[in-house]
C-alpha cells in the first residue's frame, strides 16, 4: 500500500469529519429513511429515493475516510529536522522574483490543502519546485502563464 502523507492537523480534521458523519450524519439519514417509509408506497415516494440517495452518499464518504486514514502517514512538522530543506510539512516564506511580493505557504497532502490559508498541495507545480530547496535557493515554477521564479526566503517547521 502506498501511504499518502498528512500533518497531524489535516489528520484530526479527517477524524472530526468521519466522527461527525458517523455520530450526527448516519442517525439522521436513518431517521429520514424510517420516516419516508412510514408514508407508505415507496414506488413514488421521492422523499425515500433522496433519503436513500444520500445515504449512498455518506456511506461512500466515510469508507474514503477510513480508507485515507488508515493509509495515511502522519508527520508532524516541528518534529522535523530536515536541516533547513523544504520538505512535506514545512512552512516555507518565498518572494516572486516579478513582482517582489513575498507569500508564505505551508507544504501539505492533498486533503489538506487551501490556498486561503496558504497550504499547498505536496502534489502542485509550486510543491514540487520547492521540495529540497535550502533558503535563498531559486525555485522555478512551471505556471499557466509561463514560468515563475521564486526566492526562498525562510523554511520553518512549525
Amino acid at each position: 500500500m502506498i501511504k499518502t502523507p498528512l500533518t497531524v492537523n489535516g489528520a484530526e480534521q479527517l477524524r472530526v469529519e468521519l466522527h461527525r458523519l458517523k455520530t450526527v450524519e448516519r442517525p439522521n439519514v436513518i431517521a429520514a429513511i424510517a420516516e419516508a417509509r412510514s408514508h407508505g408506497d415507496l414506488s413514488e415516494n421521492a422523499e425515500y429515493d433522496a433519503a436513500k440517495e444520500r445515504q449512498g452518499f455518506l456511506e461512500g464518504r466515510i469508507k474514503e475516510l477510513e480508507a485515507k486514514l488508515s493509509n495515511a502517514q502522519i508527520i508532524d512538522p516541528r518534529l522535523l529536522d530536515a536541516d533547513g530543506r523544504c520538505v512535506f510539512g514545512a512552512t516555507v516564506e518565498l518572494e516572486d522574483m516579478e513582482s517582489s511580493s513575498t507569500v508564505t505557504y505551508q507544504i501539505v497532502g492533498d486533503d489538506e490543502a487551501d490556498v486561503k490559508e496558504n497550504k499547498i498541495s505536496i502534489s502542485s507545480p509550486i510543491a514540487r519546485a520547492l521540495i529540497g530547496k535550502y533558503a535563498g535557493d531559486i525555485a522555478e515554477v512551471q505556471a499557466p502563464g509561463g514560468v515563475r521564479e521564486y526566492e526562498v526566503i525562510d523554511v520553518r517547521y512549525e
